[in-house]
């Protein structure tokens, strides 16, 4: 194999570390459910149907500090299990996630703390919220809970290092042979180091990103399928995860680029003296940005494939017709089969821009030819 234990788990590593309910009110008195019911009966059906459709919707693209598997609509109850809360307030706060259960204030080392919006706020024994234009002013603590992205992040980190590390071992026992499930992985190790490592980076310099391009390809990958369950796993729509994937790319094309990848940003070979100072802050900005729309492709495209197949599959209950419905549904199911491409897709898309970005930082240049 092209690839070293160590640094396949120092790639990991580093990946997950840059990754830095309303309350209803029991009625006390027979007036009150009068007015709800009457509410009730004056609100649109619609209207209603649109809400639960929307709350599915975040449920399902965004992250929470619990990990919820099913729900039931009459009791409101919700069945799954609790996440371990870690906040730093003067000192290191850790409780379950259960103590937020249905609006409850949590109390720990004698702060108060509140869940809104999946955020957490201080407040104090009474759980109020001061809010400007709709927003909480309330400080916020540090959160480094374990939520339910990470959560699946570290299962997802886990597996590929049980899996991989199964996969090297049956190298060295039957001489270069795969076995197991490493027959199927195999071939894709080969495609990534010939078909996007190889071209992209070189022979002469690929093998010491094979490691860092491997974990990005299967870690999204997967990530992608985990994200297709109907679980609400969402981490490759997170802007923040996509955003530490590009920034380990960034930090390790800039410490592994050459001398002449620098002095093409800021010295261009070939180029009056005046166009330098012109375009070396235009290459300077452009190879900080490179690696950042790397960040945006990812997070855009599996956000808005999420919110599609969400919305589609919402707009059966919205129709209710013999025709809608079924047009809806085979339209869902048709995107889901894309979407299902796309997960591969987008990992393979990442991790050949990163070897091209990789490339660049590494590539010889004659500099008698003339430069642009």
């Amino acid at each position: 194999m092209v690839f070293s234990k160590k640094s396949f788990l120092y790639s990991i590593v580093a990946l997950i570390a840059f990754l830095p309910s309303v309350v209803l009110a029991n009625p006390t008195e027979p007036a009150s459910e009068n007015t709800e019911a009457v509410a009730k009966e004056n609100q649109d059906p619609k209207a209603e149907i649109k809400e639960q459709i929307d709350e599915v919707k975040n449920h399902h693209v965004l992250d929470a500090h619990s990990f919820t598997l099913l729900g039931d609509k009459e009791t409101g109850k919700e069945y799954g299990f609790p996440l371990p809360i870690i906040l730093w307030d003067g000192g290191l706060h850790v409780f379950s996630s259960s103590k937020f259960d249905e609006g409850k204030v949590a109390e720990d080392g004698g702060n108060y703390y509140v869940l809104h919006h999946e955020k957490i706020y201080k407040t104090d024994a009474t759980g109020a919220l001061t809010e400007h234009e709709g927003h909480p002013t309330n400080a916020k603590p540090l959160d480094f809970s374990i939520t339910k992205g990470v959560l699946s992040m570290l299962i997802i980190a886990l597996l590929m290092f049980l899996l991989f590390r199964s996969l090297g071992k049956s190298y060295s026992k039957n001489g270069g042979v795969a076995a197991g499930a490493g027959r199927f992985f195999e071939p894709i190790v080969l495609f990534v180091r010939d078909e996007i490592a190889i071209p992209n980076i070189g022979e002469k310099h690929y093998k010491k990103y094979m490691s860092h391009l491997l974990t990005v390809f299967f870690f999204i990958w997967f990530l992608n399928v985990v994200g297709m369950m109907p679980f609400g796993i969402n981490v490759t729509g997170n802007i923040s995860v996509t955003f530490g994937l590009a920034i380990v790319t960034f930090i390790i094309t800039t410490f592994t680029a050459k001398k002449d990848y620098w002095m093409h940003i800021f010295w261009m070979p070939g180029v009056p003296v005046p166009m330098k100072f012109i375009l070396a802050p235009i290459e300077l900005i452009g190879a900080i940005i490179k690696p950042f729309s790397l960040m945006i492709r990812l997070y855009a495209n599996m956000f808005a494939g999420h919110l599609v197949i969400m919305s589609l599959i919402g707009m059966m209950f919205v129709f209710k017709s013999w025709i809608g419905s079924p047009l809806t549904f085979g339209l869902s199911f048709i995107i889901s089969l894309i979407e299902i491409l796309v997960t591969l897709l987008q990992a393979y898309i990442f991790t050949m821009l990163t070897a091209l970005y990789f490339g660049s930082a590494v590539e010889e240049h004659h500099h008698e030819e003339a430069h642009h």
